[in-house]
């Protein structure tokens, strides 16, 4: 079993930049993937961008395509979101999760297996 542990949410202005972290600790595999997920109040969780954690292969919802980078720390078994040009509609609670999957199957919820607690990301007009 792998434990998840978001933090670096806050507040930022429109057109700021944040950086999210996740570290995992427990049983990590170099098999699986970790993706970033949101949920905005009202709304259903949806997918941001995805890990993998062997070779670093990256994949992006279109929504952030350009702005957002994802990238890991193997050593440190610690997964980064950093956000650029952040919108007020990037306004949501931010999750991590360990997955397996690969292109679009990473969308689906169901392909994870472990869940941070999410940490809140608020982006002011």
């Amino acid at each position: 079993q792998v434990q998840l542990v978001e933090s670096g949410g806050g507040l930022v202005q429109a057109g700021g930049s944040l950086r999210v972290s996740c570290v995992a600790s427990g049983r990590t595999f170099s098999s699986s993937t970790m993706g970033w997920f949101r949920q905005a109040p009202g709304k259903e969780r949806e997918f941001v961008g995805v890990i993998s954690w062997a070779g670093g292969t990256t994949y992006y919802a279109d929504s952030v395509k350009g702005r957002f980078t994802i990238s890991r720390d193997v050593a440190k078994n610690t997964v980064y979101l950093q956000m650029n040009s952040l919108k007020p509609e990037d306004t949501a609670v931010y999750y991590c999760a360990r997955g397996y999957c690969s292109g679009y199957g990473c969308y689906e919820l169901s392909r994870y297996d472990s869940w941070g607690q999410g940490t809140q990301v608020t982006v002011s007009s």
